[in-house]
């Protein structure tokens, strides 16, 4: 039986990939716990030889279970990918709320509803916060540098789009002297065109206060 495209594998490979990565995990996790526990427990002298023990008797039992518990809920996963024919995360809600309660069986219908209603949050909370992780980590899109209608958009005033454009400024339009500035603007746009219409004026008037003759300087001498 195919699957959509995921990041995981096809359905009855699935199955096998969940038993093995739970295992592990239960075994490694338990070998850490229970070496741990019992060098705790071990009376001086004999720690390291109480926590491989512990180790040994303990650790093949938490993998072995983890192992069950991966091994359902990839069934209960796949069964869920064949009846609705879409992978999302309600699949893996159903197929941990399954698994809980599958496993409490035996110790009655009570104990199976508590265990599916904890199975079904627990996983509803891990796929939550997968997707809310993605969302953050996911890479924005690129720019449409390469797009053939992008001069045009550009040229009629829209910016490249996803960018927010900054708002520019009308330039100034110069008020002319004859305009309704009031009789400061006019004062001071006459001499502008004075200046304009003579622009040697400064000059030969600068030239003439050299020619005048200076005032003489007076002396203190006796004659």
């Amino acid at each position: 039986m195919g699957t959509p495209e995921t990041s995981r594998e096809p359905c009855p490979d699935r199955i096998l990939d969940d038993v093995g990565g739970a295992f592990g995990m239960g075994a490694v996790g338990g070998s850490l716990f229970h070496f741990l526990k019992g060098t705790y427990n071990s009376p001086n002298g004999e720690r390291l030889v109480g926590g491989a023990q512990a180790v040994r008797m303990n650790a093949p039992r938490v993998g072995g279970s983890f192992a069950v518990w991966g091994g359902l809920f990839s069934a209960f996963d796949c069964t869920m990918v064949f009846m609705r024919q879409k992978e999302d995360p309600w699949n893996s809600i159903i197929a941990g709320a399954a698994t809980g309660g599958f496993l409490s069986m035996r110790q009655g219908p009570g104990a199976a509803g508590r265990s599916a209603l904890v199975g079904g949050m627990l996983l509803a909370l891990i796929e939550g916060a997968g997707l809310m992780l993605n969302r953050v980590l996911a890479t924005p899109p690129p720019l449409p540098v390469d797009d053939p209608n992008l001069p045009a958009v550009m040229g009629g005033g829209g910016g490249i789009p996803g960018i927010p454009q900054v708002p520019v400024a009308p330039p100034e339009v110069a008020s002319s002297s004859g305009g309704g500035s009031g009789w400061f603007g006019s004062l001071f746009g006459k001499k502008e065109e004075e200046k304009k219409a003579s622009p040697s004026g400064g000059k030969s008037e600068m030239l003439e206060s050299f020619d005048t003759p200076s005032t003489p300087i007076p002396t203190f001498e006796y004659k």
